[in-house]
């Protein structure tokens, strides 16, 4: 009899640190998942808290390394793009880090705000603005500075934008300007949208920042869309970038810091073998070694990392209500949610989850199409990242079978309009917040109740 457990332990390197199996059922990171299952109901999405701080543990232990290793004079200081959750939890877990906060939009301004009133952050913080800023947005960035947010850099995205700031700011203040960095060879455009076009960065900085008293040139921004991953065409663009910091730095002595944008992936598979070790070491060394051929000082790095930060952190619980034979081939199961307002990456950018059964590892499986509640089409999923079919046990009559998507914890609750209205008013589902005490105990607690009619009528005006 082939069963599903026989098929994932052959499948991939099974068990992982973060997966394993106990009297067949589906064990995430430690926890339990049918004791959460049994207690909450499903749909369900969760939060494991202590994997937020874990992985900027490891970010921060990686370029340490890096440092060291290659004698690097630079400091590192690890962000987190609010962005991908702007969730309180999320932000308490990761302030606990001793890290930073970079922002992309006018309400993360009042969001600062409240971490500071809260005690979360000091004035001392660095608080990088990005983003195309509209008026609002940098009003709010004038009133942080002015009000001895000592270490608020806004990164200019234009050449018109200090002109706001140079008005406004009644202190010294340091700001930092984005690269429009070239877009890969896919993408319908060839450079960014954002930020400054390399041959306007120099003249910029001697027009508007170098011969005034009131602001300096603190950083050099880089992000390309890609993240931070081991292919030409990111060594290229990062290359470019440091001769651009070079270059700047030979008429610009403030200038200190390098802004690495772009994160580390995640794991979407379990074959997942990306060596962020050697990422960090590649890094560091470039940019020794280039600063060292132009007798340049080595900068302090910061990198802006978002779904490496809270990603591996969020999973989404299904129950199958049934299963469908739609013709001879194609079965399908239902499930209790939707693909469209629940994982909408999976659904808007074919973004694959790491997918698999909670319980029932001992039935046999089959190959299956997974079908969402609302009426479109295209709510489904139908595939892995590593294989084309999905393969799933097999359902029997009065043994409940459920799945989960797994490392699902960033930008899904924000693209989902999350507390709105949704596809044919599929609520929200509860979400649960997992954490560990300091025996290491599993504790758990409901952060939001699934989303009542009551509150999407009010929404919709009746």
């Amino acid at each position: 009899m082939n069963k599903y457990i026989d098929l994932i332990k052959q499948t991939f390197d099974f068990p992982t640190k973060e997966f394993h199996v106990e009297e067949d059922q589906l064990l995430f990171n430690g926890v339990n998942l049918m004791d959460i299952i049994h207690t909450y109901g499903t749909p369900l999405k969760l939060t494991y808290l202590p994997k937020i701080s874990e992985s900027i543990q490891n970010a921060k232990k990686y370029f340490g390394k890096a440092i060291e290793d290659h004698d690097y004079h630079g400091k590192y200081t690890y962000c987190y793009c609010t962005k991908s959750s702007h969730f309180s939890f999320v932000l308490d877990e990761a302030l606990k880090n001793d890290i930073h906060i970079e922002t992309s939009s006018t309400f993360d301004i009042p969001l600062v705000r409240s971490l500071y009133k809260m005690g979360k952050i000091s004035k001392e913080t660095y608080i990088v603005c990005n983003g195309f800023k509209r008026e609002l947005y940098k009003e709010y960035i004038a009133g942080l500075l002015n009000d001895g947010f000592v270490n608020c850099i806004p990164v200019l995205d234009n050449l018109s934008e200090i002109d706001y700031y140079l008005e406004h700011v009644k202190v010294p203040f340091q700001v930092g300007i984005r690269i429009a960095a070239d877009e890969e060879p896919k993408f319908g455009f060839y450079t960014s949208r954002l930020g400054v076009r390399y041959k306007d960065i120099i003249e910029l900085y001697e027009t508007k920042i170098k011969d005034n008293p009131q602001v300096s040139l603190k950083m050099l921004h880089f992000f390309i869309n890609s993240g931070i991953r081991d292919t030409a065409y990111y060594w290229s663009e990062l290359t470019r970038f440091i001769q651009k910091y070079v270059d700047l730095k030979a008429i610009c002595p403030e200038l200190d810091t390098m802004d690495i944008g772009g994160g580390w992936p995640i794991k979407t598979n379990v074959f997942f073998d990306y060596d962020y070790q050697y990422m960090a070491d590649q890094i560091i060394k470039n940019i020794k070694w280039m600063c060292a051929k132009n007798n340049t000082t080595e900068p302090h790095i910061f990198t802006e990392f978002g779904s490496y930060t809270v990603g591996e952190s969020g999973a989404v619980l299904y129950s199958i209500l049934d299963q469908k034979l739609q013709n001879d081939k194609e079965l399908w199961y239902m499930i209790d949610g939707s693909f469209i307002t629940q994982l909408p990456d999976s659904w808007g950018l074919n973004q694959k989850y790491i997918m698999l059964a909670v319980n029932n590892w001992k039935e046999e499986y089959h190959n299956i199409s997974l079908g969402g509640l609302t009426c479109d089409s295209m709510d489904y999923y139908n595939s892995e990242a590593h294989q084309y079919n999905i393969y799933l046990p097999k359902k029997n009559e009065g043994k409940p079978l459920y799945i989960g998507f797994f490392h699902t914890g960033a930008y899904q609750e924000s693209l989902g309009g999350y507390g709105g209205i949704q596809h044919c008013l599929i609520p929200a589902p509860k979400h649960v917040l997992i954490n560990r005490d300091e025996e290491g105990n599993i504790t758990h607690e409901l952060f939001a109740e699934e989303q009542k009619s009551e509150n999407m009528l009010k929404t919709l005006g009746f």
